[in-house]
């Protein structure tokens, strides 16, 4: 409802329209910032209760959410020329100079300013000069890098490296990522970070004077906006030590979640925002240190940053019933991951000696199969020459690693595997995927990977929706039935931990688990480094409320090889 309101002062203005405009925004501003529902506030008679909402307004706004249309703003639309809109949202381009473009120079898209900038065809208009040029092209830059999501595997070291920076260069006493990167969401708008310190000053001239600073955006006193030369905006906000935990909070969760904690404050008669709970009467400070405090006078369990999605961790929370979900720690290896025997670039030892350095008891040497020969997959012939030499290199680790010879054996059309099982049934692990014929109608897909679930010599089911994030949407599944199978059948789905992949998504991963199927982290590496991705997925893992129970590779390895081997034919 925010947004429509703030729509039509935008079109308002576009127009021309004295005083409506602001009078629009503030009823938006205030409505967003309620703690309940608007339908729920309609309800109770108390819609013009909020600041700012008027009779017009308010007749506006039930006629909205009573039959999901707005007559009134559908005909502003037709009046202005859609791109206006878009022209709008670049810095420094109000309603007057969006008009005069449109007026004088037939602009009507952000396309189109961006290439009259760019070839000097505005300076010379009235009150158009080179500077004003240039801050439009930095204002375009901005906005196209503010609508590029960047991946969590991406997002995430630029962010880790800006918190270092600033610890050092600036001696923060707090500082934490915040927002959907906290959150651990797989792609990422921009960066926020947040920092508790008594002198903000020092902290935003450090930030503002990063190395890798391209555009200063905004530098303020308690909040500074920059874009760096990837084009990634990162915004850094300050507040007081005393109100650290509260502002970590409110700028951590999903805006849903955010709604939910405010309405639990305001029954119990506290107000909840960025500088602490507070009593609503008295405007004493309840809680704002630290987040316990916060979630504990709220009568919560803590949650997690990765639970904060709205997805019934309030309930479970008030309840104390929330998962203890998987910590970082607690992985004890990797079950998928490519040498230089097929596409992967480094030699087993290589793998494993990287493995040693994550202190992992096992991990599985998966290289593909026959039939993908474009990653130049293993005849029967090499498979069995790698199996050799997987164990000389076993032997040759000392006891300071387990490796598990094993295949990333393709999912053919009709559901058998790339092997024949004569082979299979030798190997200590087999993960099988689909890498062809993606487009397969839902109940031949479903038919073609329950057929291998069901095969009896897979333990793993790899990459289970085939997604790439941004490049390729999941190949269409039955995904219950998919679980059912391998619930019956004692196979683990693969939570593919590789940045573009993060397959089995989080909501599946619930899925699995309440489905009771294992899940196997393993990161696909090609690439010893690449064994690094395992904490993206354990991110994953964590958002889908997994508990170590849940995530095979916690299991020790001897157990793991038990479990294995206990389910060869």
């Amino acid at each position: 409802m925010a947004q429509l309101l703030n729509e039509i002062a935008d079109l308002l203005d576009l127009q021309g329209v004295a005083f409506k405009p602001v009078a629009y925004r503030r009823a938006a501003r205030n409505i967003e910032d309620m703690d309940e529902p608007v339908a729920d506030i309609i309800a109770r008679g108390a819609l013009q209760d909020i600041s700012g909402v008027g009779e017009a307004i308010a007749k506006k706004v039930e006629e909205f959410v009573q039959t999901g249309k707005l007559p009134y703003l559908e005909k502003l639309r037709s009046e202005v020329p859609p791109g206006l809109l878009e022209i709008l949202r670049v810095p420094d381009v109000g309603p007057k100079t969006a008009i005069v473009l449109h007026r004088d120079l037939g602009i009507s898209s952000l396309e189109e300013l961006k290439e009259a900038a760019e070839n000097h065809k505005l300076r010379g208009h009235k009150g158009f000069g080179e500077k004003t040029e240039e801050k439009i092209l930095q204002g375009i830059k901005m906005l196209e890098a503010k609508g590029q999501r960047m991946l969590l595997g991406d997002a995430l070291p630029i962010a880790e490296a800006i918190v270092q920076y600033l610890k050092t260069s600036a001696s923060v006493e707090k500082i934490s990522i915040g927002g959907s990167l906290r959150r651990g969401k797989e792609t990422i708008g921009d960066i926020d970070i947040l920092v508790g310190d008594e002198a903000p000053a020092r902290v935003m001239d450090a930030f503002t004077g990063h190395p890798l600073v391209e555009t200063i955006l905004m530098k303020g006193p308690t909040k500074s906006s920059v874009v760096l030369q990837k084009g990634i905006q990162v915004d850094l906000r300050t507040v007081g030590t005393k109100s650290w935990g509260a502002a970590l909070q409110y700028f951590t969760g999903s805006k849903e979640h955010n709604v939910a904690t405010r309405k639990i404050g305001v029954d119990m008669g506290l107000k909840l925002n960025e500088y602490g709970l507070f009593e609503r009467a008295s405007g004493k400070m309840v809680a704002g240190a630290t987040e316990e405090d916060v979630y504990t006078a709220l009568g919560l369990s803590y949650i997690e940053p990765e639970l904060r999605e709205d997805g019934g961790e309030i309930e479970a929370a008030r309840e104390h019933r929330l998962p203890n979900i998987v910590e970082h720690d607690s992985i004890r290896g990797d079950f998928h991951m490519h040498t230089d025997w097929s596409d992967g670039v480094h030699k087993i030892e290589e793998m494993a000696s990287k493995g040693i350095s994550r202190r992992y008891e096992y991990i599985g040497i998966t290289d593909h199969s026959q039939s993908l020969k474009i990653a130049g997959g293993l005849s029967p012939d090499r498979l069995r020459k790698q199996m050799d030499a997987v164990r000389k290199a076993d032997e040759a680790m000392g006891g300071r690693i387990r490796l598990l010879s094993g295949t990333e054996a393709d999912i053919k059309a009709d559901g058998s595997l790339d092997f024949p099982r004569s082979l299979l049934k030798d190997l200590d692990l087999v993960v099988a995927s689909v890498h062809s014929r993606f487009k397969m109608p839902r109940e031949e897909m479903t038919r073609r990977v329950v057929a291998a679930i069901e095969s009896g010599y897979i333990d793993i089911l790899g990459h289970p929706t085939g997604r790439l994030i941004g490049r390729r949407n999941p190949y269409e599944l039955d995904m219950e039935k998919i679980l059912s199978a391998a619930a019956d059948s004692n196979v683990a789905m693969e939570l593919n931990a590789w940045k573009d992949r993060l397959d089995l998504a989080d909501g599946h991963c619930r899925m699995a688990k309440a489905a009771g199927v294992k899940v196997a982290i393993g990161t696909d590496a090609h690439h010893a480094d690449e064994l690094d991705f395992m904490r993206l997925g354990v991110i994953t893992a964590r958002r889908g409320w997994l508990e170590a129970k849940d995530v095979l590779n916690t299991m020790n390895c001897k157990d793991v090889i038990r479990h294995l081997r206990g389910r060869r034919p």
